[in-house]
């Protein structure tokens, strides 16, 4: 198959397709396998990126590919709402006996993590009757307006859109150096100054921050969040679209808080790596509270796709089979670690953190403390030039992200981490 140039391809990108759908890379894919892709001129990348999150299982999983291919010999499409099929049922009852938590669940099937968190929300305001919805600052929920007003980062999401639906608020995160009394304390003040606690349907955090930074909540925040949800009455969702399907080291992150505090969230929202780059989303949660909306009132065109829910089905069996959660908790360990290693020599180094395989590095001025975005693109820049595909996240752009996947072979990744060394190397002495 013939391809026309990088040099082409992007020039014809710009002049067919709006600025606003930001491309990081100036090369077009031609083919990819496990964890690593070839551009349209033949050049090789490891896929440190794992197209945001969504490749737990490596490109082209055979065990995917297969289960798309057995899928299209019987149909692509009825509308499930229309004519339903045993694989969005059977995927539903996955995903009720697999997310943490003995109770009765229910599970609806969507498209995008987006519209995982919107139903999400109108799930909880359906049951509640209730309207006020609380997220946090640094938080990334989607690009829908319900989705974005949830967003807690202006740059570049919410830029130029608004106004946006009320009756959203946001408090600080509280990650695992950052302070639970701050977040205790300005949730206090919004039910003084803001909202009474009767009127709040529902409050939505990630397990790990995603854009925010690759933050990791505390187990005492988590605690408190359930205990405050329970005094009042609000539902408490977590957003799993970036940590679900084994990055976190557990199939679901917020399995790392049912073992440790025997917190469980009332509904789930699940993305990304649930279909292994085929569009799917779930809200999974308790059956009383997935049971609010009347019939008509959950659903979509597209939702629960028939090619997606045969992909997902593959993925579960992926995961257990080769036991990806705890060979992911391995890899981040050997990442943090090699890293690690080079604070002596690149000191823009500020932090080290993550959960299992969710794994970032913060990068600062060492003399002020101040966020060193400028350095981060360089990182990136350098290790893209060697064929190591990164991306950057965080409030102040200066968080390099780890998203491989998890079958990646072993000779691959320590080949990514080579150049992942002589990238930073490069930066420091730049």
């Amino acid at each position: 198959m013939q391809h026309s140039t990088n040099e082409v391809l992007v020039n014809r990108r710009i002049a067919a397709t709006p600025r606003g759908v930001g491309v990081m890379a100036d090369f077009f894919a031609a083919r990819a396998e496990g964890a690593e892709l070839w551009d349209v001129e033949g050049r090789r990348f490891i896929d440190f990126a794992g197209g945001i999150a969504v490749l737990n299982v490596g490109h082209r999983h055979p065990k995917v590919v297969a289960a798309i291919e057995q899928q299209l010999k019987c149909f692509t499409h009825t509308c499930y709402q229309v004519v339903p099929y045993e694989g969005y049922v059977a995927v539903a009852e996955q995903l009720n006996a697999l997310t943490p938590g003995d109770h009765a669940k229910k599970t609806a099937l969507f498209s995008t993590g987006a519209e995982a968190v919107e139903n999400a929300i109108k799930i909880a305001r359906a049951y509640t009757k209730r309207s006020g919805v609380i997220a946090f600052g640094g938080a990334f929920h989607g690009r829908s307006m319900l989705a974005v007003s949830l967003t807690g980062k202006v740059q570049p999401y919410k830029t130029g859109f608004g106004p946006f639906p009320g009756e959203i608020y946001h408090v600080p995160y509280p990650a695992e150096r950052a302070s639970l009394a701050e977040t205790q304390k300005a949730i206090e003040q919004l039910f003084k100054c803001d909202i009474e606690p009767a009127r709040v349907a529902a409050i939505i955090y990630e397990p790990v921050q995603g854009e925010g930074g690759f933050n990791v909540i505390q187990t005492a925040a988590v605690k408190w969040l359930r205990e405050l949800c329970d005094q009042h009455g609000i539902v408490l969702i977590a957003d799993e679209v970036q940590t679900g399907f084994g990055r976190t080291g557990r199939l679901f992150a917020s399995e790392h808080f049912h073992e440790q505090a025997g917190v469980v969230p009332d509904l789930m929202t699940i993305a990304k790596s649930l279909g292994a780059g085929m569009p799917l989303s779930a809200v999974c949660g308790r059956a009383e509270i997935m049971d609010a909306p009347g019939p008509g009132g959950l659903g979509g065109t597209y939702a629960g796709n028939p090619l997606a829910v045969a992909a997902a089905q593959a993925v579960i069996e992926i995961m257990r089979d080769e036991q990806l959660p705890a060979r992911g908790e391995r890899l981040g360990q050997q990442l943090k670690s090699r890293v690690e290693s080079l604070r002596g020599q690149v000191p823009r180094i500020a932090d080290v953190r993550g959960l299992g395989a969710m794994v970032a590095v913060e990068f600062a001025d060492p003399a002020t403390g101040a966020p060193d975005a400028d350095f981060t693109r360089r990182v990136q820049a350098q290790a893209l030039a060697r064929g190591l595909i990164l991306l950057s996240c965080g409030v102040y752009g200066n968080v390099l992200r780890f998203l491989f996947p998890l079958t990646i072979g072993d000779a691959v990744f320590a080949e990514g981490l080579d150049v992942l060394q002589a990238a930073l190397l490069a930066a420091a002495a730049a």
